[in-house]
């Protein structure tokens, strides 16, 4: 693979879709060909699984029913577009990945992250990103970004304590493994976090071209 997969993560309200978005925008000044994609998510059917995850619903779903569905997803993204596009030589911006099951079905659920690694070999062999960029915020902040946008989804509908999980599993990760990971304070201004964006585009770019 010749590309170079980037991910954005953090909790809800973080402003990953908007700064995605000014990131696509910057590199492809740079004549670089950039695909934005999104998880779960991101071809016609795993969009199918993405609203089967989101949408409350009467019946309560388990917590393997929902990891097992965001896997399903991401097995047939990383076959349709990711690794196509990388194939292509292309940089993937990808809104969420592999650390927010983590985050979220193992912070969040309590999910075993034994269990996680297992579904990631399984469904992604070696491939890891190469740069993953989490937007980080206060639990409160970012709850109330989401909840000014309008209904909540199923996730969004959680309380507290789940949330406090997601950030803290996203931190540690973050600490754990320096190289790959840099935080951006999301509680900051737009303004604020583009231009801490911008101060992180001449490493994306070395990365890309090394």
């Amino acid at each position: 693979m010749t590309g170079l997969f980037i991910t954005l993560e953090g909790p809800e309200g973080a402003g990953k879709s908007t700064n995605r978005e000014y990131l696509a925008a910057k590199l492809r000044a740079e004549g670089i060909e950039v695909l934005l994609t999104r998880e779960p998510g991101g071809t016609p059917l795993a969009e199918r699984i993405r609203e089967l995850l989101l949408a409350p619903s009467d019946e309560s779903m388990h917590a393997d029913t929902e990891l097992l569905l965001v896997f399903a997803a991401r097995a047939q993204h990383l076959a349709q577009v990711i690794r196509p596009a990388l194939a292509r030589g292309e940089i993937v911006l990808c809104d969420r990945f592999t650390d927010a099951t983590y985050a979220y079905q193992g912070g969040g659920r309590g999910l075993s992250h034994q269990r996680i690694a297992a579904l990631e070999n399984f469904v992604q062999g070696e491939l890891r990103p190469d740069l993953t960029l989490i937007f980080d915020l206060p639990v409160e902040v970012g709850l109330a970004r989401a909840t000014a946008r309008g209904r909540l989804d199923r996730f969004e509908q959680e309380g507290r304590t789940f949330f406090d999980a997601v950030r803290s599993t996203y931190l540690k990760r973050a600490s754990a493994e320096p190289d790959r990971y840099r935080l951006v304070d999301a509680a900051l201004s737009l303004p604020q976090v583009q231009q801490s964006l911008d101060a992180l585009i001449p490493e994306m770019l070395e990365r890309y071209r090394g």
